[in-house]
C-alpha cells in the first residue's frame, strides 16, 4: 500500500458505504499514493456503524467474534463479540504481559532460552532452538514461556496487569496458567485489546522494543505470518493464540489473533476470536477483514 496509511483507506472506504446516511467525511475517493490521511469524521457513531456493516456482510459467520479499535486513541469503532466484557481465557495473547512482569523482577532483562520442541515442552515438534524474548514471540514458543513463568508468580504479575487495565491473575498462580495455558487465569476480550494498543502507546519504555519486534516478525515469519502475507506489507504487528473453547458445541479450542497496523504508527486495532481453529488460521482471517475494509 505504500505511503498510503490504514486508516486513510478505511475512512475512504467507510464514506463511500455511507452516502446514503448522509456525507461522513471531507472525501470519497479513494486517495491516491502519497496521499494526505483522511482524519476527519463529522459523526464518529455513524463511522463505527459503517465499519461493523463492512465486517459483517463480508464475514458473517457467527463463530468469528472481533473488536476493532482505534489504536491511537483506544476509542472501540467496531465490534461483533458477545459479552465482550466477561473475563474469558485468551491463550497466548498473555504472554507479551507475562514477559513485562518477568523483565520488570530481573533488571529489565529477559532470559535467552534453548527450544527442544515437543522434548521441553512446545507445542512444535521440531526445535524452535536459541530464542531471545522476540524470536520467542514471534514463534509464541511455549517451552520458552514455560521457562519464564516458572520463575514468575501471580503476585508479580499485579503490577503489570493494573498498568495494562488486564484482569489480574489469582496471585498464587505460577507456571503454564500465567503464559495462557489452561482456564485460570481469564481476562475480558476488551481489556485485552486496550492492553494491546497501551502495549503500543508505551513501544519507547523499557522491555517494550522487543516485545514489538517479535509482533513485527510474528507478521513476517512467525505464528502470524498469514497476515503479512494477505496485506502484504512488513509493517504489522501480530499475535496470535489459541484457547480453550468457550462454546457451544465444544470444539478443541479456539483462534485468537491481534492486528496492529501499521507497526511504525499504529492507526487500527482488530482482534479476533474464530471457533474451532488455531490461532494461525485466525490471524489469516484477520488479515482479511482487515483488507475488507481497504477495498
Amino acid at each position: 500500500m505504500g505511503k498510503l496509511t490504514f486508516l486513510a483507506a478505511v475512512l475512504a472506504v467507510v464514506a463511500c458505504v455511507s452516502l446514503a446516511a448522509g456525507p461522513l467525511l471531507l472525501h470519497c475517493a479513494p486517495p491516491a499514493f502519497g496521499a494526505a490521511r483522511v482524519t476527519t469524521i463529522s459523526d464518529p457513531s455513524l463511522f463505527a456503524q459503517s465499519a461493523a456493516r463492512i465486517l459483517d456482510r463480508d464475514f458473517p459467520n457467527k463463530d468469528i467474534s472481533y473488536v476493532l479499535m482505534d489504536a491511537q486513541m483506544g476509542r472501540l469503532l467496531a465490534s461483533r463479540w458477545p459479552e465482550a466484557s466477561r473475563p474469558i481465557p485468551l491463550g497466548s495473547l498473555v504472554k507479551p504481559f507475562a514477559a513485562l512482569a518477568y523483565t520488570g523482577q530481573h533488571d529489565d532483562r529477559y532470559p535467552i532460552f534453548v527450544c527442544r520442541g515437543k522434548a521441553s515442552g512446545c507445542w512444535q515438534t521440531r526445535p524452535h532452538g536459541r530464542l531471545d524474548i522476540s524470536s520467542a514471540l514471534a514463534y509464541s514458543c511455549n517451552s520458552y514461556f514455560r521457562d519464564l513463568t516458572s520463575r514468575l508468580t501471580g503476585a508479580e504479575m499485579q503490577d503489570i496487569a493494573a498498568q495494562f487495565g488486564l484482569d489480574p491473575p489469582d496471585p498464587r498462580l505460577t507456571g503454564p496458567p500465567l503464559m495462557g495455558v489452561g482456564t485460570r487465569w481469564q481476562i475480558s476480550p476488551l481489556h485485552m485489546a486496550h492492553a494491546y494498543q497501551e502495549l503500543v502507546r508505551r513501544r519507547d519504555e523499557p522491555g517494550v522494543p522487543e516485545i514489538l519486534a517479535g509482533l513485527a516478525d510474528s507478521a513476517k515469519w512467525g505464528t502470524g505470518s498469514a497476515a503479512g502475507r494477505v496485506l502484504k506489507r512488513e509493517d504489522v504487528l501480530a499475535k496470535t493464540g489459541t484457547a480453550a473453547c468457550q462454546h457451544t458445541p465444544r470444539a478443541p479450542g479456539d483462534g485468537l489473533a491481534i492486528l496492529i497496523a501499521p507497526a511504525d504508527q499504529p492507526e487500527l486495532l482488530l482482534m479476533i476470536r474464530v471457533h474451532g481453529v488455531p490461532g494461525s488460521r485466525a490471524a489469516l482471517i484477520a488479515a482479511q477483514m482487515l483488507l475488507s475494509l481497504q477495498q
